[in-house]
């Protein structure tokens, strides 16, 4: 038997989330066009066979400049420290990738796959000048990939595996992910606002579960709160006669019970605190 845990780590925007998702063969991290959309690391369990891996989702690597932000680049320092296998994702595009430095350090410690992704957006010949730059990072491996549409994902899956230390199961072969369900219903909560908001609103919000009730015989009931930081954003939230709210609700409330697997009665409100991002005790509160 081999497990171990794999660090998905990257630059905003190079598809960590929908790496993740690819591999794990379910949509377990949100997914949005706009960077920065995860704040949490989120793990991943993929089990086949006799090969166990633990996929950690991190945040993208940017220069911090307030109390979320660094919270969300020690996360991603956590992961580095604790990876058995790190798999660095870039687009065909790289060029002063702020997270090359630590690979290159990293690189003669624990093993590196570099997936190149989004390769159905270029052609094959404009990946070469790519791949000599990498390589010259140092990693162990370079496997183009597409995220959006599955090549490279079985031949990166393998390298992984193989990779993998000798190691008993930590997880049963049935979990998808250690994060509790009120976690992902926030997750998702934050995705529906992403969707329907551009720029300001999406990053000025937090989503802490309130109450979340499993009911016999009836709907699960979950209370959640949307701080943001303004009371114009609050406003704009909640739209004329609450519309917008409601309509984030059904976005969120829909996909909440596709995660879960059944109904959901989900109950939003607009709370605001102000400059919440750079608060660290309202961070650590919110499990930031």
């Amino acid at each position: 038997m081999k497990a171990g845990f794999i660090a998905i780590i990257g630059k905003p925007n190079v598809g960590k989330s929908t790496l993740l998702n690819r591999l794990m063969r379910f949509r377990l991290s949100i997914v949005t066009s706009k960077p920065q959309t995860t704040r949490q690391r989120i793990l991943g369990i993929l089990t086949e066979g006799e090969y166990q891996c633990y996929f950690i989702d991190t945040p993208g690597m940017i220069e911090p400049a307030y109390e979320l932000q660094k919270a969300m680049v020690n996360q991603i320092k956590r992961s580095l420290d604790d990876a058995d296998v790190i798999v660095w994702v870039v687009d065909p595009w790289f060029k002063n990738d702020p997270l090359a430095h630590d690979v290159k350090k990293t690189a003669g410690v624990r093993p590196i796959i570099c997936a190149i992704n989004k390769i159905d957006l270029v052609q094959k010949t404009e990946l070469l000048a790519v791949i000599k730059q990498l390589q010259a990072v140092g990693v162990t491996e370079i496997i183009p990939v597409s995220a959006r549409n599955g090549d490279g994902i079985e031949e990166l899956k393998m390298s992984l595996f193989h990779l993998l230390p000798d190691s008993p199961f930590l997880y049963p072969p049935d979990h998808l992910s250690d994060g509790p369900e009120r976690f992902f219903a926030a997750e998702l909560i934050r995705e529906a606002i992403f969707k329907k908001y551009e720029k300001e609103i999406p990053y000025a919000t937090c989503v802490v579960i309130d109450e979340f009730t499993e009911r016999q015989g009836a709907k699960d009931y979950i209370r959640a709160i949307i701080y943001v930081e303004r009371r114009s954003q609050k406003g704009i939230l909640i739209g004329k006669r609450g519309e917008a709210l409601k309509q984030i609700g059904e976005i969120a409330r829909r996909g909440i019970e596709r995660f879960l697997g059944r109904p959901v009665f989900l109950e939003l409100w607009v709370k605001v605190k102000k400059d919440w991002r750079k608060d660290k005790k309202f961070l650590k509160e919110a499990g930031l």
